[in-house]
């Protein structure tokens, strides 16, 4: 018997259900530190120029939106060509991060989420790591394998959250796999949503940087898409 799709939600149910999961995400802050830390990993592949650029563009207001939170450490890691794989040191500085971004060219190859995900794990094993955030648009990996792997970082207590520009069914499922087994989020955008990537980025960035208290608060303040927040942050930091 032929077994049907299911069928995608709406834009607004997708960054509604991608909030509450972030809501209600447990955060795991280190003892003793100062920042939260947020790993923010893409896919640089030729497709990925375009949104690139954006991302590179936009990535400040998540410094600035945790800066009272005491601030955020971001790495940044990378996939392109075939078989390459890079990951910056750690920087608290949008503007070192925007020239890091800035600085990088997009090449043909394969998806490498599977070497994402054991970065995170590797470098959680060293210091906490407080989220994963991903961006791309494809996957052509086996979907157990990345699957054990998302896993082992919901054991570690690292939730990914994914954002899937587009709407591809094999990457939508890939990445909503990841998403439930490292109890994190996947949400999908596009070249209309520019303001939803910077808001959902943003919120990711709080998270990691203050809990469920420091989201809701940010959802009073800002308006938005985020503001639906606040009727579903239980008040538990």
């Amino acid at each position: 018997m032929t077994q049907k799709k299911p069928t995608l939600p709406s834009k607004v149910k997708d960054v509604d259900a991608f909030l509450q999961r972030v809501a209600s995400t447990p955060a795991k802050i280190a003892p003793g530190s100062a920042r939260g830390r947020l790993i923010f990993a893409m896919d640089a592949t030729a497709s990925r120029q375009p949104a690139w650029d954006h991302a590179a563009a936009i990535q400040g207001q998540m410094f600035q939106e945790t800066a009272d939170l005491g601030g955020l450490d971001i790495q940044l890691a990378f996939y392109r060509g075939f078989g390459e794989f890079k990951v910056s040191t750690w920087t608290h500085e949008a503007s070192v991060l925007h020239r890091w971004m800035t600085s990088v060219r997009c090449h043909a190859g394969d998806t490498q989420l599977g070497k994402v995900l054991s970065h995170a794990a590797n470098e959680t094993k060293r210091a906490t790591v407080n989220a994963l955030v991903f961006v791309g648009d494809c996957c052509e990996e086996d979907i157990d394998s990345i699957g054990k792997k998302a896993g082992q970082l919901g054991v570690l207590g690292v939730p990914v959250f994914l954002f899937l520009e587009g709407n591809d069914a094999v990457a939508r499922y890939a990445f909503q796999e990841v998403a439930r087994l490292s109890g994190g989020a996947c949400c999908s955008f596009d070249a209309m949503s520019a303001q939803s990537l910077r808001d959902l980025l943003a919120a990711v960035a709080v998270y990691a940087a203050g809990g469920r208290r420091a989201l809701e608060k940010m959802a009073k303040i800002k308006g938005g898409e985020t503001l639906r927040l606040a009727h579903q942050v239980t008040g538990k930091g």
